[in-house]
């Protein structure tokens, strides 16, 4: 009998311990106090990013670290890499969340790989080629660009356009996935019967910087417009130019059916003169807000956007994925519990599906909305 008891309080002693160690990254663990590391640009080179990573601070307190790459990241990769190996320094980080995952990216995870086989490693918005990015993440996320090559030209048509017009320079015409974009906008202009124009403008990692970028943008949209008529389409593939974008073809009177970035905060809100401070992250009511303004100085049905602010989504989405795969709640590449987790943090339907075959590499897209057409 004695030797019986001995049996059982062993047994219990073992269930005991097995529960409160938990399983390894592929079950339900019990350590709670694990901490995920979130890299996005600065406030001037992407406000959306950054105020998505302070979001997932307010959720998470201490448990999300977040640090910014440098606003003159082509030329300071070292430090964008030392940023992303300094995270994975810290043995309490389990996952890195990088968005936009620009050049460095890729160097990074190479060192942290070498130190760390325990990390997850994911990237929102990739800047380097996709096939070497995938190969090096556990997931990446990105618009759908090769899609959105498509639905921007058929948008300004729907919208009027009678031309499109195309602004962008060399560097970001070497990333692999906006060079491409690029090529089908111009197949899809021609199939559309939309006269395809290419502007070549000042990079705003030039010697002249962003404010050399949004000048030119300012003063080049009305003399494409004098030029080519008020039913010409513009886009530009740059953050900074987004803001200029959008006055200058107010001003102008053109058509912009979207942002490199679509979403209700990227551009519009510093265009139009509207704070959005007190909306508390309200897309909704900030939509409301950018559709009286353009409504009221006549753009209706020559502007649009996302009603998604997809990189704040893709950040939060991403950092919630981390969470969740650290503690054993999911499998990261479920491409079911990416897209739940994405409509989740948007409160919108989105539109998932993996562009690779051999890499986890998930593009994302959703629909537009046209201000001052009813739905």
């Amino acid at each position: 009998m004695e030797k019986s008891r001995r049996v059982v309080v062993l047994l219990l002693l073992v269930v005991l311990a097995i529960t409160v160690s938990g399983c390894g990254r592929g079950g339900k663990s019990a350590k709670t106090d694990f901490k995920v590391g979130v890299v996005t640009g600065t406030v001037s080179q992407g406000e959306d990013e950054y105020r998505a990573a302070e979001i997932m601070k307010e959720r998470y307190g201490d448990r999300v670290v977040h640090v910014s790459y440098p606003d003159n990241f082509m030329q300071e990769q070292e430090t964008t890499i030392g940023r992303i190996t300094e995270l994975a320094a810290d043995s309490d980080v389990k996952a890195i969340v990088i968005c936009q995952g620009v050049p460095g990216t890729a160097a990074a995870f190479d060192k942290v790989r070498k130190t760390r086989d325990d990390i997850l490693l994911l990237v929102g918005v990739t800047q380097e080629d996709p096939k070497i990015i995938g190969a090096k993440a556990d997931i990446v996320l990105d618009r759908d660009e090769l899609e959105r090559g498509k639905t921007i030209p058929k948008l300004a048509k729907e919208m009027g356009a009678t031309k499109f017009l195309h602004y962008s320079f060399p560097r970001h015409m070497s990333i692999p996935l906006v060079s491409q974009r690029r090529d089908i906008f111009k197949e899809e202009c021609e199939s559309l019967g939309l006269e395809f124009i290419d502007v070549s403008s000042p990079d705003p990692m030039g010697p002249d910087g962003i404010p050399g970028t949004q000048k030119f943008i300012l003063e080049d949209v009305p003399l494409q417009v004098d030029t080519y008529g008020k039913d010409i389409a513009v886009f530009g593939t740059n953050l900074a130019m987004q803001e200029p974008l959008i006055r200058a073809a107010l001003d102008a009177g053109c058509i912009f059916p979207e942002q490199c970035s679509p979403g209700p905060t990227m551009g519009y809100p510093g265009a139009l003169g509207i704070d959005v401070k007190g909306m508390s992250g309200d897309m909704d009511a900030i939509m409301d807000a950018i559709e009286e303004t353009v409504v009221e100085r006549g753009g209706a049905g020559r502007f649009a956007t996302w009603p998604v602010a997809l990189n704040m989504t893709i950040i939060q989405g991403l950092t919630e994925l981390a969470f969740k795969a650290v503690d054993g709640q999911i499998e990261l590449t479920d491409i079911d519990a990416i897209k739940d987790q994405l409509e989740e943090e948007a409160n919108n339907d989105m539109f998932v599906r993996q562009l690779y075959d051999d890499i986890d590499f998930y593009v994302i897209i959703s629909g537009s909305h046209v201000f001052g057409v009813e739905k």
